[in-house]
């Protein structure tokens, strides 16, 4: 089977940025596509897939642990109208827009990560055969739950830094238990860095990978 691989780099990325760890990452004979966010970020330069309000102030929000954490309970607890929200949907249209035809396996960092996992909600979750999130959150925990309890189980790929003070750990941990929790294949990666891929992983990780594409 041949397909293409489709990484999203985190806010503050660019697409050229990302292709090298997709090009790491890709099976033999897969393609790879690495999409650009189209919402310059207004402090630290390059993409985002959304931005929260304050986040063109000092005090990011999606570089505070507090903020992360409160943004996580809310989206547990209530489904409110949030701009963030819509712009992250927005971004997941043109998302599907650009893909390729065939199989996929989408994943990315960071916010990359959420939109990847946000494709399970749409009707392309139909081509995905895996997914990769690394360093990531989901901002919609019950349209993901609501998601995997209605289509047909694939691997997971899924890395977290135990020192990661964008997203901690724990914010991940529970983004990953939604697909433990309804019988996913999941393949557990933490290293003691931060909010970053580590690359000292990269074989274990290609390799669960080119397992994806053998499905």
């Amino acid at each position: 089977m041949f397909g293409t691989l489709v990484m999203m780099h985190g806010m503050s990325g660019t697409a050229e940025k990302m292709m090298p760890l997709a090009k790491q990452l890709v099976p033999n004979n897969w393609d790879v596509f690495c999409p650009q966010a189209q919402i310059s970020h207004p402090i630290l330069g390059g993409f985002a897939w959304w931005l929260r309000e304050g986040e063109n102030q000092a005090n990011l929000g999606d570089l505070n642990i507090n903020g992360i954490r409160k943004i996580h309970s809310t989206m547990n607890n209530t489904s409110p109208a949030i701009n963030y929200i819509d712009q992250a949907y927005h971004s997941l249209n043109k998302i599907i827009e650009e893909l390729p035809e065939g199989p996929l396996i989408v994943g990315g960092f960071s916010q990359g990560g959420a939109m990847a996992s946000m494709m399970l909600e749409r009707n392309i979750q139909d081509r995905i055969v895996g997914l990769i999130l690394i360093g990531t959150m989901t901002i919609n925990p019950k349209g993901l739950k609501s998601a995997i309890s209605n289509t047909w189980q694939r691997p997971v790929l899924w890395m977290h830094g135990e020192k990661d003070q964008r997203i901690p750990i724990s914010v991940g941990e529970e983004h990953i238990k939604i697909f433990e929790d309804a019988g996913w294949k999941v393949i557990k990666l933490q290293h003691q860095k931060g909010h970053i891929v580590d690359i000292s992983q990269i074989d274990i990780m290609a390799k669960a990978i080119d397992s994806m594409a053998d499905i």
